[in-house]
């Protein structure tokens, strides 16, 4: 958690912050990498909630066979909740789910307690000779189960992708003191309960529990799985708004659920997507068992990931020198790449989920991204630039309209095709024009007022750049605001907006690249309009339409 990007954790915020500034075979690699373990995060997203909650609910079968016909639908009805609810925002959920979350974790160590007083030689297993024996005497089986007990210490990505949601301090705080003890306590539990009856491999968790509290540990424990499955969701809310402002995402509605955690968001649509799939895998795998075969894969593909961009850290950034660098990362990759090879073997009876989902999501942020880059050259190719539009106005005699026109241009140097086609068609220009930019850096937060500039070339003509971070949510009034403190005359009653819009046409017929290129129209198509992305009063606007081949 110290490989934050100001603040801000995840695989795309260390992306960025350890990314090459020149383009080449580094900068090329460190982005894929970002990219594909980023999108492998939904995949996790998906399956985390499933595999928690049909986990937890199945242990109404231990109670009772009666309740077998009943696991799945009831196992549909929490997760419609859990994600209906998400848009209260993470911090209210949390407010409501931390004093159940400190019942859970003292009641799992006081059930995991109880059964080491009986069975205490369980504590031996903390000597290394008992874990070379195991993988000696079981061999390429011992390894197989590594599959196994990955389980046990996922949810460590979601921690940092959640630091801009709670901050470093709370996490380390919640797991030194509280979290690590008791699952500590709970497993040594269960090995010890399975040494004294094997029997009770089956369940080892719900057999921990007296019968008189079976229904309570299941209801305790659905909770609990709703609250772990909580974090891969806002964890997947962060990756996606870096992925927007970074320009591998296309426009969604973003909403803000705290005044005063800029991290905690909400989003609709990805938040709808995530409940379709996770319904789709409980209703396909229908037990814990068989997601169990399926999970794994995309948290060590992204922890395996993040330790190679980590190094990097360690070398570029913190200066570290390259031994104590190697080693301390050599140390973690081995135990990553242990797990990784281990859950490779379950693709074929499941894996394959995560990675054709994260398959998926990487083309949709690559092609995003190329094919931004394309329509944004084929634009600045048309465009002039400001200073011959501005020579070429103050030659031709024009009619002056009182108001302010706001001009919106991806491309701050040049003249936006929306002014241009104004003036040549309309004859007609306002008394007051602003060129807006706005632009999202490299890091995660810039303060609003210091990331606007100003320019002024001629007498009622003002070029103004916004630069926000990527983590910041850009606003059209919050920008008006800075204007007009800085001197600036803007009424937003006598204020018009105006925006381009592409109409984009593949000019291939045929092949890979037209694919590719229709891919990019279909997102470009369905992408939040400017005017709500940026919060623009709809009755302000006014669209110039124009037709680009790619």
């Amino acid at each position: 958690m110290r490989a934050d990007n100001e603040g801000e954790g995840g695989i795309l915020a260390l992306m960025e912050l350890v990314r090459p500034r020149k383009q080449g075979w580094g900068f090329m690699i460190i982005i894929s990498l970002g990219l594909f373990g980023a999108a492998l995060l939904y995949g996790d997203g998906i399956i985390t909630p499933a595999i928690s909650v049909l986990s937890a609910v199945e242990g109404l079968q231990i109670a009772t066979p009666a309740f077998e016909h009943y696991v799945i639908p009831i196992t549909i009805i929490i997760l419609f909740l859990l994600f209906y609810f998400q848009k209260r925002g993470t911090g209210k959920v949390g407010s409501v789910f931390g004093p159940i979350m400190i019942i859970w974790f003292i009641s799992i160590a006081i059930l995991g307690v109880s059964a080491i007083i009986k069975n205490p030689e369980v504590l031996h297993a903390v000597y290394p000779t008992y874990a070379y024996s195991f993988f000696i005497n079981n061999g390429f089986h011992g390894f197989v189960i590594l599959g196994s007990v990955f389980l046990v210490v996922t949810g460590g990505e979601a921690l940092y992708a959640d630091m801009g949601h709670f901050g470093p301090r709370p996490i380390r705080y919640a797991w030194f003191i509280i979290v690590l003890p008791c699952l500590l306590m709970n497993y040594f539990g269960q090995g010890a309960m399975m040494l004294q009856n094997p029997e009770a491999a089956k369940s080892p968790f719900y057999f921990l529990a007296p019968d008189w509290a079976l229904y309570p540990m299941v209801v305790i424990s659905t909770l609990a799985t709703v609250i772990a499955s909580q974090a891969l969701i806002s964890g997947a809310f962060s990756i996606t708004q870096q992925a927007l402002q970074l320009g591998y995402l296309p426009r969604v509605r973003i909403i803000h659920t705290s005044q005063e955690e800029r991290g905690q968001i909400y989003i609709p649509q990805l938040n709808w997507l995530l409940f379709i799939g996770t319904i789709m895998l409980v209703l396909s795998f229908k037990t814990s068992s068989n997601l169990a075969a399926a999970y794994g894969i995309a948290v060590t593909s992204t922890m395996v990931i993040t330790t190679i961009l980590a190094f990097v850290a360690m070398t570029k950034l913190w200066k570290w020198s390259v031994p104590l660098a190697i080693l301390i990362s050599v140390f973690f990759i081995v135990i990553d790449l242990a797990f990784w090879g281990a859950n490779l073997l379950k693709i074929l009876h499941g894996g394959w989920v995560p990675l054709v989902i994260g398959m998926v999501i990487y083309t949709i942020m690559t092609t995003w991204n190329w094919g931004r880059k394309i329509l944004l050259h084929k634009i600045e190719e048309e465009t002039q630039p400001i200073e011959n539009f501005i020579d070429e106005v103050m030659s031709v005699r024009l009619v002056s309209t009182p108001g302010t026109a706001i001009y919106m241009s991806s491309n701050p140097k040049g003249t936006p095709p929306a002014l241009v086609k104004n003036m040549k068609h309309n004859r007609v220009l306002h008394k007051q024009i602003i060129v807006l930019s706005i632009i999202f850096k490299k890091v995660p937060h810039i303060n609003i007022e210091d990331g606007i500039e100003i320019q002024n070339p001629t007498d009622g003509f003002f070029r103004v750049i916004a630069s926000y971070g990527f983590m910041d949510n850009a606003n059209i009034h919050q920008i008006i605001d800075v204007l007009n403190k800085s001197g600036m005359q803007i009424n937003m009653n006598k204020t018009t907006f105006f925006l381009g819009r592409e109409l984009l046409v593949a000019k291939e017929k045929y092949g890979l690249l037209r694919v590719r290129k229709k891919l990019f129209i279909l997102l470009s198509r369905n992408s939040q309009r400017v005017t709500e992305f940026f919060n623009i009063p709809n009755d302000r606007v006014f669209e110039v339409g124009s037709q680009i081949e790619i």
